[in-house]
Parts: C-alpha cells; sequence; structure tokens
C-alpha cells in the first residue's frame, strides 16, 4: 500500500452531511492500489459497548492516479465518529484522524478513541446546505431580453436596428422587451422549458444592462415593474419559474450614489459605497477606483459598508417577495465579501425559502457552496468538458471522464444535483458555431447535457438553429421566421426535453461511467433511480462503434443506435439512448 496517497478531510468535499439525517464520506486511495476499503463509524459515547459498524466503501471515481470510494451513514443519534480500514492482500492497515492504525488496535476502545476518531459531532440541520429541489426538476431556457423579442415598439430606444437583417454590435440595440417575452410564451412552452433565466433586466445605459443604473427598476426600454409583475405572473400560470441577474459586485457609472461622487468628490455622502483611491474621481483612461476588471464604466461596489449592504439587501427581498421572482443569478460572484452573501442567503430564503440562488464562479466554488450562500454555482469546468470532447474533438474519452469525476469529487452530492450546466450563453460563441455548425456534434453535447445530472440550460435560440461568434455575434435577435427555422433540431430538443421530464432517473438519478477508454471516442454511462435504469451510449469519433451493456434487457428509447441481445451499435457522431426493461 502506498500510504501516502491516501488523502481524508472532514467536513469538506469529503465529508457531508447530505441531509439531516445521512453523511457522505470519501476517501483517496492510489490508483488500483486496495482490494477493499471499509468505513469504520460509532456512536462516540457507545463506542465500548456497541463497537464499530463496518461498511464497505464503494469506488465511485478514478483518475490517472488516485481511486476514491464512498460510503453513506445515517447515525441513529446523528452523532458519527469513524475511521477507515484498507485491505490489500493479506494486509490490513486504518486510518483515523492522528494517523494510520494497526489491526490490533482496532479491537481496542480505549486506544481508538484516546488516539482520535474522524467526527461529525451532530447533524445539525440548519448546517446543511439544502437546495430548492425543484430545480433537478428545472430546464433553464437563457432570455437576453433586447434580442428575444419586440412586443412593444413604444418603448423601443431611438434608432434600433433591423430585428431581421441588423447586425449586433457592442452597443446597438434591436427594442427587445418583456412584453416581447410575453408574446412568446408558448414557445417556451412546447419546447418543455420550466424555468428561464434572465440577463439582468434593470434600468441600465448599454445594451447588456451589467451596468446597472437603478437596481429597483426595470428598464424603461424594456417596460415597467407592473409588466415584469405580470410576466412573472403568466410564467408561473404557464409552469415557468423566473431567475433574474444581479450585479452586486459593482454597479453602473451612472448609478445615483456614484454620480453623486463624481459631482462632489471627498465631500459625497456616498464615497464610501465605492473604493475610490483618490479625489477627483477619473475614470479614463485609467479609473483611480477600483472597478471591475478595469471597466471604469462599471465601479466596485463597497458591500461591507452598511448603507450599501442595506440596499443591496433590500433589491434582494423585493425581486422575490415583492415581484414573485424564484431565484437569483449573481454575477463576479467570487469577488464579494462572504459576509455579504450570508446575509443575502438570510434575506432571499426568508422571501422564500425555494429561491435558488445562483454564483457565477468559473473556479472550484466550495467556499462558497457550505450551506451558508449558494445553492450552487454556473458549471462551467463541465461546460468545457462537454464542449472540447464532443464539439471540438481535443480529449479522449478517458479524459472527459476524468475531468467529470473531478468536479463531481469537488462538490457534496446535494450540490450537484442543482449545478447548472450550460454550454453557451451571452458571453460565448453559440453551440453551433463552437460546433463548426455541425448539427451531430452539437446534438451529442446537448444530450448528454440533457441526460447528466444537474440542471441543464438552453440559450435562446440553439433549439432553432442559430448560430453566432463571440460576444456580441451571439446576441442576434430570435429568429422568429418559421421558414428559418430549424424545426428538426426544435423537434430533438423536445424529445430530449421531454425524456429527461419523464425520467426521474435522467433527471437526479445516480451517475455512473461504464466504458471511458484511453485514446476512444465513444462513452457509456448508466443513470438510474427508483428500480428505473437507463445506459445512455454516446459515439463522438468518426468510426462506428458496439459495445457490450450490462447484464439486462433493453429497449431504444431515442436515438439512433440499435440494441441487439448485449450488444449496441451506434454510427458515427450518433448516440442511442436505451432504458433497462
Amino acid at each position: 500500500m502506498l500510504l501516502e496517497a491516501i488523502y481524508h478531510r472532514p467536513k469538506s468535499n469529503y465529508a457531508y452531511a447530505y441531509d439531516e439525517n445521512t453523511v457522505h464520506i470519501r476517501i483517496r486511495t492510489k490508483r488500483d492500489d486496495m482490494d477493499q476499503v471499509f468505513l469504520l463509524h460509532c456512536d462516540k459515547y457507545n463506542l465500548h459497548e456497541t463497537g464499530f459498524t463496518k461498511v464497505e466503501m464503494k469506488k465511485i471515481a478514478s483518475d490517472t492516479l488516485f481511486d476514491y470510494y464512498q460510503a453513506e451513514a445515517s447515525p441513529e443519534h446523528r452523532r458519527f465518529a469513524y475511521m477507515f480500514q484498507f485491505i490489500k492482500g493479506d494486509q490490513s492497515v486504518g486510518m483515523n484522524e492522528v494517523g494510520f492504525v494497526t489491526d490490533k488496535q482496532f479491537d481496542d476502545a480505549t486506544v481508538l478513541f484516546a488516539t482520535g476518531l474522524f467526527e461529525y459531532p451532530f447533524l445539525n440541520a440548519i448546517d446543511v446546505n439544502k437546495p430548492p429541489q425543484w430545480v433537478k426538476d428545472a430546464i433553464f431556457y437563457q432570455i437576453f431580453p433586447e434580442r428575444f423579442g419586440n412586443g412593444d415598439t413604444s418603448n423601443d430606444p431611438e434608432n434600433i436596428d433591423s430585428w431581421e437583417e441588423g447586425t449586433p454590435e457592442r452597443d446597438n440595440f434591436f427594442g427587445g422587451d418583456l412584453q416581447g417575452v410575453i408574446d412568446h410564451l408558448d414557445h417556451l412552452v412546447e419546447l418543455g422549458i420550466n424555468c428561464i433565466y434572465f440577463t439582468p433586466i434593470f434600468e441600465a445605459t448599454t445594451n447588456h444592462k451589467y451596468d446597472t443604473v437603478d437596481y429597483m427598476k426595470v428598464d424603461p426600454h424594456f417596460g415597467d415593474n407592473d409588466l415584469a409583475k405580470t410576466l412573472v405572473d403568466k410564467c408561473h400560470e404557464k409552469g415557468i419559474k423566473v431567475m433574474l441577474d444581479a450585479v452586486f459586485n459593482h454597479s453602473g457609472y451612472f448609478f445615483g450614489p456614484f454620480q453623486d461622487v463624481v459631482e462632489n468628490g471627498e465631500a459625497s455622502k456616498y464615497k464610501d459605497w465605492f473604493y475610490i483611491r483618490e479625489f477627483p474621481v477619473v475614470g479614463d483612461p485609467k479609473p483611480n477606483y477600483h472597478t471591475f476588471a478595469f471597466t471604469g464604466q462599471m465601479p466596485k461596489l463597497n458591500t461591507e459598508h452598511p448603507e450599501v449592504k442595506e440596499y443591496l439587501l433590500e433589491v434582494a427581498r423585493y425581486w422575490i417577495e415583492d415581484i414573485g421572482c424564484d431565484g437569483w443569478r449573481l454575477d463576479v460572484a467570487n469577488e464579494v465579501d462572504h459576509q455579504f452573501w450570508r446575509e443575502f442567503r438570510q434575506v432571499v430564503k426568508k422571501a422564500n425559502p425555494e429561491a435558488y440562488i445562483l454564483g457565477e464562479i468559473w473556479h472550484n466554488s466550495l467556499p462558497w457552496l457550505q450551506g451558508d450562500q449558494f445553492d450552487a454555482v454556473m458549471n462551467y469546468p463541465v461546460t468545457n468538458s462537454i464542449l472540447e470532447f464532443f464539439c471540438k474533438d481535443v480529449i479522449d474519452a478517458e479524459q472527459f471522464m476524468g475531468r467529470l469525476d473531478a468536479m463531481y469529487l469537488a462538490y457534496p452530492l446535494n450540490v450537484n444535483e442543482v449545478a447548472f450546466n450550460l454550454l453557451d450563453s451571452h458571453d460565448t460563441a453559440r453551440l453551433l458555431t463552437i460546433c463548426n455548425d455541425d448539427k451531430k456534434r452539437m446534438k451529442l453535447a446537448a444530450t448528454f447535457q440533457l441526460t447528466y445530472m444537474g440542471a441543464p440550460c438552453i440559450y435562446y435560440g440553439d433549439e432553432i438553429g442559430m448560430n453566432g461568434g463571440n460576444d456580441p455575434d451571439c446576441r442576434k435577435p430570435m429568429v422568429w421566421d418559421t421558414e428559418k427555422q430549424d424545426h428538426e433540431l426544435f423537434d430533438f430538443y423536445k424529445t430530449m426535453i421531454r425524456l429527461r421530464k419523464e425520467n426521474r432517473a435522467l433527471r437526479d438519478g445516480s451517475f455512473n461511467f461504464l466504458e471511458a477508454a484511453q485514446g476512444s471516442k465513444h462513452i457509456v454511462f448508466e443513470r438510474s433511480a427508483d428500480g428505473d435504469r437507463f445506459v445512455i451510449v454516446m459515439n463522438a469519433g468518426e468510426e462506428a462503434v458496439e459495445v457490450t451493456l450490462p447484464e439486462g434487457s433493453y429497449e431504444v428509447a431515442t436515438g439512433n443506435g440499435t440494441v441487439d441481445g448485449a450488444k449496441a451499435s451506434v454510427d458515427k457522431l450518433e448516440f442511442v439512448v436505451l432504458k433497462a426493461r
């Protein structure tokens, strides 16, 4: 055994409460080093009488260096003390909080307790990360309001470009508004969408609205607050939830308090709302105040300041409680202090305990996912892995599996179950363009997204074949001319969404890779829940493949592959979703 490779950390993604009665425990070992790994757990106050309960741990993932094991336990008294035992041939080694112990010490409770068991002292319900369960069933649809539909020409900005013929630029407008969304809700219902994610709708000067002028007011070119309430109500009537996008890291240059600082300098009562390095305020060419990146039009807010905090927390409450929205997506969330987010969560969850709090963070986000801040984050590492395997053909199946397993292990399961899985957005090239206009590769990426754990999000227009390069080309107006829409692609999305919604196993069932070999371009994985089981075979390669299935009989749920007994065949760049009978 290579003992140096063994790793465990209590109260982390290696040991966490899944719910108030269940603990998940993980441990890492050298790859292919152990025959068996056991979790030994007990009530620390009763170890002398009852001894340990011994549970064999299941290998849940492997990468090039390590194996990862997991077990769960439901301690009767919600107290949990534990250690590990490793078996390799005739070797047996234990590990507790202090280090490694011998076989002989296993039988001496006094020694074990004295030398330090790992502990989960008590499963306090308030400490458990409890994301809203509806997110497991959500199919998100991202709308960039300025480009989805123009339902009210009376509120158009001056000199808007042609909806059908204009070219998106960084600073032009097309007249999209909230009424345009209301007018096209039936399109989303037909597709199967049950939650809309809006990029910012608050008053701002740009077309993207990430430079907020007034957080309490809908941008007048989009409508007004009453219309926003009407939109939310109509969405709810159709079974669609609404998530708004907010920027609490920074405001826009024309935000009232910042303009007061610009005009009054050090005498402004708002000077401490921002990080002003010197007066007078200078924004160009290099701002003398902290900003988002180095963008002078986006001064950074001091969320540690009591007045700033009070204002922004009222914003958070108002749109959830008064307007009825169902969640927040939080821009540049990792640059705001943790204490603000803790108070933010308390305010939002008081207004609506089932509200979804989603952070935009591009790196490992565990510090924000302890149950006191966010429910989940945007799952960009998974996004990149899907694109690199299915669309760009730059990694093989083993690398793809390794990357997804790494992200799975980075967070507790209750976070992974509600992770936000997107493939493109207003910040990236469109999915079809990323796939070099290859619809087969696009369908592979979307199929994996719609059969993977977490909540999938479709960027507006992807479902009807819209393409576009990086910002601003990815922000073209929605195509409503039915003759220019790809109806076959729409039907594909509709079918996959319906399949996901009709089968819990594809939404929040267990996920296991069955085949993902080095150098290979095909994968096989399994989803299961409540006795239902699906096996999905996906071929991102240029040659047909035949795979051996787990024992059982299967029928084709969707896709272009075939099944014959224990074999499934899939042509190049195709997939098949098989349901076990």
